[in-house]
């Protein structure tokens, strides 16, 4: 019954009698330190699906593990590999992360990624089934025993993998973080943020437990008993999710179970085949994986030592996790570098088929000269592959599997690229740079530059009314800011954009451009090409303004004081609290009003 441990109650009881007929994998280990409680589940599986844990706003874990991939990325992008050149046999598929930033949040141009989202170096492996598995990642650092991220003391003494798993990418500068990022300040984001406010389409569960007014305080003191988040919190709740992540619905367990017709006799073929082909050699049992990390050949070790970078031991060098083969007919990519696109390539590159790529030979597991896959049988393997070993809920994204419409699947309804533009040096048009969800109350909202000339200064021009010939009438500019880098087109800047809650409404439409100062230009400026930005509310609606909270921390302190009066001295219309035009006496009432009335 340990697949439905953890379920709300009324799934659990629909889940009950059709478990019982899918009994081939075994009991889910569970780490004593960590038992499976629904209110950890559904915390979870929340915090899993949360764009808001990255510092962009558009990655969440979830993004790169989609049910619909098989608990991998749908997603196909390249990272040039150790040659640093792109669409050479180095290259790996791997998953797009986050653009390049610093510690403050701005954007950094990357001498790989340029100013384009970075691209890990190994593909994304599978989180379905992962709890099985006693030591996570392709390869393996992410141990059994697992250590409070904050405190360095023992959490979980053995069986540990998944929270280890779940919290690296959180501090991962190419994934999920930028520089500098610790877990107080996660923290302090979690705190501030409405769970799941940039998603819709809420998933059933998640919806029972989320109201407008729900905050992570209240979801943590449901799953833990009070309110404090923690790193040890966050790791414990998405690996609790993720043990409940089992597909053992396949036609596979409908076989063992003793439905004769679950698989096709070419499946039932396929099946067979693998013994003596000797994929079940390293594809073991029921989870189709021995859980062991072995080195096929499939490129030389210089370019990845795998599992020797974790056990610095000579005789790892090369090797990687054996993945389970359940739901693989769903992935995009195969290997641990993402290099085959389909299971056709996969079994020939295997069966050192006619024009497959060549196995290299150093420290490569004495089991692949064994590996015989007989051209007569592959089409059968296949079969079963694709089809006998693909749990229906996997594929169709139904509970436990099921997931929320992400802001990144949405972003085109949001952003929207109308050209236009003016070159400036080396006759390149600057470009806007628009990434962030432009979410009402989004105090992180950014928009960068690139393209321009570096060195020069740049003002982000905004109007209400669309471009004419390519360029806005600006309602307002913003301060000059330096632009960095050197070089025609190498230049960038960034502009931070508090989203407050009293200047921004639903379905609001706003056009930006940049403005850089640049002889070179046609009139002595460069422009950038135009962006639209139409504003949004989060699924829990638009928070309520706070006008004596100027810093945007959701606190009201002396530094809101002193940033209101800075701006009412400079007769800023950020300190038009009431929004008569005048910058006024009234308006320090308005602001003390709010001030005194805290957030």
């Amino acid at each position: 019954m340990m697949a439905v441990v953890g379920t709300p109650i009324a799934a659990a009881a629909a889940l009950t009698a059709s478990y019982l007929v899918f009994a081939a994998l075994p009991p889910v280990p569970v780490p004593p330190e960590n038992p499976i409680t629904e209110g950890k589940r559904v915390l979870g599986k929340i915090l899993f699906w949360d764009e808001q844990l990255s510092t962009s706003g558009t990655v969440s874990c979830g993004t790169c593990h989609t049910p619909a991939a098989g608990g991998s990325d749908l997603r196909l992008a390249r990272n040039p590999g150790l040659d640093g050149v792109l669409n050479t046999p180095d290259d790996v598929q791997g998953s797009p992360g986050i653009i390049r930033s610093d510690e403050t949040n701005a954007y950094l141009r990357d001498s790989v990624f340029a100013l384009n989202p970075q691209i890990t170096d190994r593909a994304a492996n599978t989180v379905i089934n992962a709890a099985f598995a006693p030591e996570s990642f392709w390869d393996g650092r992410a141990r059994s025993r697992f250590l409070d991220p904050e405190t360095g003391a023992v959490a979980i003494n053995a069986g540990g993998a998944l929270e280890n798993q779940a919290s690296q990418p959180l501090m991962n500068n190419v994934e999920m973080a930028h520089a500098g990022v610790d877990w107080a300040n996660l923290v302090t984001r979690l705190t501030n943020a409405r769970p799941l406010d940039l998603a819709t389409s809420i998933p059933p569960d998640v919806a029972a437990v989320l109201s407008p007014e729900t905050t992570y305080n209240d979801l943590f003191a449901a799953a833990f008993g009070d309110g404090a988040i923690t790193a040890r919190r966050i790791a414990f709740a998405i690996a609790t999710y993720e043990r409940t992540l089992i597909a053992d619905q396949t036609p596979f367990d409908r076989f063992v179970a003793g439905q004769q017709n679950a698989l096709t006799p070419g499946q039932v073929q396929g099946l067979n085949a693998m013994g003596p082909s000797n994929c079940r050699a390293c594809h073991a049992g029921d989870l189709f994986t021995d859980q062991t990390f072995r080195n096929v050949g499939l490129r030389p070790i210089a370019e990845d030592n795998g599992r020797q970078g974790v056990t610095n031991l000579p005789g790892d060098r090369g090797k990687f996790k054996v993945p389970t083969l359940r739901n693989v007919g769903l992935k995009r990519t195969f290997m641990h570098n993402g290099q085959f696109t389909t299971l056709a390539q996969v079994i020939a590159f295997y069966a050192r088929a006619p024009g497959a790529p060549a196995q290299f030979p150093d420290n490569r597991d004495p089991i692949m000269p064994q590996v015989n896959v007989p051209p007569q049988v592959a089409p059968a393997i296949q079969d079963f592959l694709q089809n006998g070993l693909t749990d229906p809920r996997v594929a169709n994204q139904q509970f436990p599997f099921d997931k929320p419409t992400l802001y990144t699947e949405r972003a085109a309804n949001h952003i929207a690229n109308l050209g236009g533009g003016n070159a400036g040096l080396g006759g390149v048009v600057p470009r806007v740079l628009a990434a962030s969800p432009p979410m009402v109350g989004n105090r992180d909202f950014r928009i960068g530059l690139d393209g321009a000339r570096g060195g020069a200064t740049a003002r982000l021009a905004i109007s209400s009314s669309p471009p004419v010939g390519g360029r806005i009438t600006p309602s307002k500019t913003f301060d000059a800011a330096a632009v960095l880098g050197v070089g025609a087109g190498l230049g960038f800047a960034t502009e931070s954009w508090n989203l407050r809650p009293e200047n921004f409404a639903t379905g609001q439409v706003m056009y930006v451009q940049w403005i850089v100062s640049d002889a070179a230009a046609a009139g002595g400026e460069a422009w950038s090409n135009v962006t639209r930005l139409t504003f949004f509310c989060g699924r829990s609606g638009c928070p309520e303004p706070c006008l004596g909270d100027r810093d945007g921390d959701a606190d009201t302190d002396s530094d809101d004081l002193s940033m209101f009066f800075a701006a009412w001295d400079a007769g800023s219309d950020e300190s038009d609290m009431d929004r008569d035009g005048d910058i006024d006496s009234d308006d320090i009432v308005v602001f003390f009003s709010s001030w005194d009335a805290g957030c």
